[in-house]
């Protein structure tokens, strides 16, 4: 698991309890999951299709760094499987884990859309170019 988007628990961030809200956290990892699927697929046009169980294994507090890691799991004719985890930067406690997050590559009509791929990437050469809204 590469851990590579870090986020700091800002006020805004908490629930009533004072610790991290789960919304907050399920929107960071929803982006960051998705910018990673645009990287994998190469295209702008990606949608989340499923998330399986979510588990809140820890909390975090106000002004805790988090680091989001997300792996490439499996490639679908269409879509894009992996898994994530999220943890303390500094104590390496894990927060939340999600052992399965889909997201299916969409085409200029809006329809579910081949990708091609069947390996994951660690260079840059599927960055799309241009507007992430015009790709194709």
């Amino acid at each position: 698991m590469n851990f590579r988007t870090r986020k700091w628990v800002r006020p805004e961030d908490l629930n009533a309890n004072g610790t991290l809200f789960g919304g907050s956290l399920l929107r960071w990892i929803d982006e960051e999951a998705a910018i990673y699927a645009i990287l994998q697929l190469g295209n702008g046009r990606v949608v989340t299709k499923y998330i399986s169980e979510i588990n809140f294994v820890s909390s975090a507090a106000q002004g805790d760094l988090v680091e989001m890691g997300l792996r490439a799991t499996a490639f679908g004719r269409t879509s894009l499987t992996m898994r994530a985890e999220v943890r303390n930067m500094v104590t390496r406690q894990s927060i939340l884990t999600i052992d399965k997050m889909v997201f299916v590559n969409i085409g200029p009509d809006g329809a579910p859309a081949a990708h091609g791929f069947t390996e994951i990437t660690y260079d840059r050469d599927r960055i799309p170019t241009g507007s992430l809204n015009s790709q194709g």
